[in-house]
């Protein structure tokens, strides 16, 4: 009998076989199909995008934040990299009998912190509580509406060959953190996840030259490079010597053997964005406090077999597929 594992979740190669044969097979239609973070709608003359994110992260608590700012955070992000401005947020909540109470409270606040900073408010929400062990002890699903910015020209469809990918910031840090959290292991550096709304960063940048974008979450900088490439259909090539990544994420990687690549990350973004404005997209972004590390780290090519190749130090070239499952689980 076949049955789901925790790969199925992972935002791997099984996550993505899962949707498209179970999901999109059953509840396909014109909005799903098209797998982006969120869906555009038209709305009277307004174009508005909608989300939907569930957060079972372990620990609830890491450097950097917890499960409560994290369920904004993504919401928040997947409307941003949609080229919208996230405007209102639903928050439900599934307890388990016996959680504390002063970790609800600071999940709570938590919440009501991220919201602020973000500049969107919970509108609508819904609390359960189920028997003991029935959950994890805390459960949390963010739904976001936004308005699409006047600026914006999201669409896959426009990427082309030459096209420069940038990357926001440094990688992996968000599930090197939670590695560091969850394993308790002793590292001499201190690890905090990346965690942040990253609307005010899109609002910055967002120009007709931006193509596309999309934040590397589940599966990391690799496995979106993949769905980007197998959407748009043509292949891409990005620098090993350009990748900016924190020593202590690469050193503890290079301890433990993850590959940084397919690190989840919750407060970075990828902007495929024309090749003659790519300095000046990369500019603007810096400027920004998210943005400050931000890099040029490869371009979309002419070929079309739909792989992701890494132009390594060394000078050869290695083939980036798309992870199966997750060096990970239950980062988000």
């Amino acid at each position: 009998m076949r049955t789901i594992t925790l790969s199925h979740g992972s935002g791997g190669r099984l996550m993505h076989d899962l949707i498209r044969d179970l999901f999109l097979k059953n509840l396909g239609n014109s909005f799903l199909n098209k797998m982006g973070d969120a869906a555009l709608i038209k709305s009277a003359a307004r174009k508005l995008a909608y989300t939907t994110d569930s957060f079972v992260v372990k620990p609830l608590f890491f450097p950097g934040g917890d499960i409560g700012k994290l369920s904004v955070c993504g919401t928040v992000n997947d409307l941003a990299v949609s080229g919208a401005i996230p405007r209102y947020l639903s928050c439900a909540m599934i307890v388990e009998d016996g959680f504390s109470y002063a970790d609800l409270e600071r999940i709570t606040i938590s919440i009501r912190d991220a919201c602020r900073s973000a500049g969107v408010n919970i509108v609508s929400g819904d609390f359960k509580v189920v028997e003991k062990g029935a959950v994890d002890g805390i459960f949390i699903n963010t739904s976001g509406i936004g308005e699409a910015l006047e600026d914006s020209f999201i669409d896959i469809a426009r990427i082309k060959p030459g096209d420069k990918i940038i990357i926001s910031g440094t990688i992996g840090d968000h599930a090197a953190s939670i590695l560091l959290a969850r394993e308790d292991l002793k590292f001499k550096t201190r690890i905090k996840s990346d965690c942040s709304p990253l609307n005010k960063l899109v609002s910055s940048i967002i120009c007709r030259d931006i193509k596309f974008m999309r934040d590397p979450t589940r599966g990391g900088l690799a496995t979106t490079l993949n769905e980007i490439s197998a959407a748009s259909g043509y292949n891409i090539a990005i620098e090993e010597s350009g990748m900016p990544m924190k020593k202590s994420v690469s050193t503890l990687c290079e301890i433990l053997g993850f590959d940084p690549l397919y690190m989840a990350n919750e407060g970075k973004l990828i902007a495929i964005v024309s090749k003659n404005a790519a300095a000046k997209v990369l500019s603007k972004m810096k400027r920004h406090a998210l943005g400050k590390d931000a890099r040029i780290i490869g371009e979309v090519k002419r070929e079309r077999d739909r792989k992701v190749y890494l132009k390594t130090q060394s000078g050869g070239l290695r083939i980036l597929d798309m992870i199966t499952g997750e060096q990970l689980p239950r980062i988000c």
